[in-house]
């Protein structure tokens, strides 16, 4: 049996923030631990991953899933088109994932209003594992610097060494779309 990993407590601690009127978005989503934990809040869970495998613990791909409030969606997240263009949602989750080519059409995800939590590694972090490609690390102040140059409002940022679930480097912000 696989080991359960917990929710983030970056995402635990903001997710209350997102709107209550509209859906939220788990992208590249993994298991699906961050949609469960969404789904048992309230909201309406579309959890996006390129795995099935992964999303098979939520239930048929299909959308018919298991896990209520919880909508599953095989997707390529880094193909040449966009499978979510023009979808938006109150809310907008990704964790342990980067692929800076997408960043602005993750930001287009966001409706106004809506929050954006983020949480993934940054340099320093192969010193502890994978990832170690700086393709796939956050520079030093990147999601910040990121989220300031789209003109939206950080209401909390974090970066530098986490214990949990496992020692790494990460650098994590929750952001409003206003």
């Amino acid at each position: 049996m696989a080991q359960i990993i917990p929710p983030s407590p970056w995402v635990a601690a903001y997710a209350g923030r997102i709107p209550a009127n509209g859906g939220v978005l788990d992208l590249a989503c993994g298991s699906g631990r961050h949609s469960r934990l969404l789904a048992g809040l309230g909201y309406a869970v579309l959890a996006v991953d390129r795995n099935v495998e992964a999303l098979a613990g939520l239930g048929d791909v299909a959308g018919l899933g298991d896990v209520a409030g919880v909508e599953s969606m095989v997707a390529d997240l880094e193909g040449e088109t966009w499978p979510l263009a023009g979808r938006q949602f109150a809310g907008v989750v990704v964790t342990n994932y980067l692929w800076r080519p997408r960043f602005g059409d993750v930001l287009a995800l966001v409706q106004p209003g809506g929050i954006l939590i983020y949480e993934t590694f940054m340099q320093g972090n192969a010193q502890y594992g994978k990832p170690s490609s700086p393709d796939f690390l956050l520079e030093p102040g990147e999601l910040r610097a990121r989220i300031a140059a789209a003109g939206w409002h950080e209401i909390a940022f974090e970066e530098g060494y986490t214990d949990s679930p496992k020692p790494a480097m990460r650098q994590a912000i929750c952001a409003g779309r206003w």
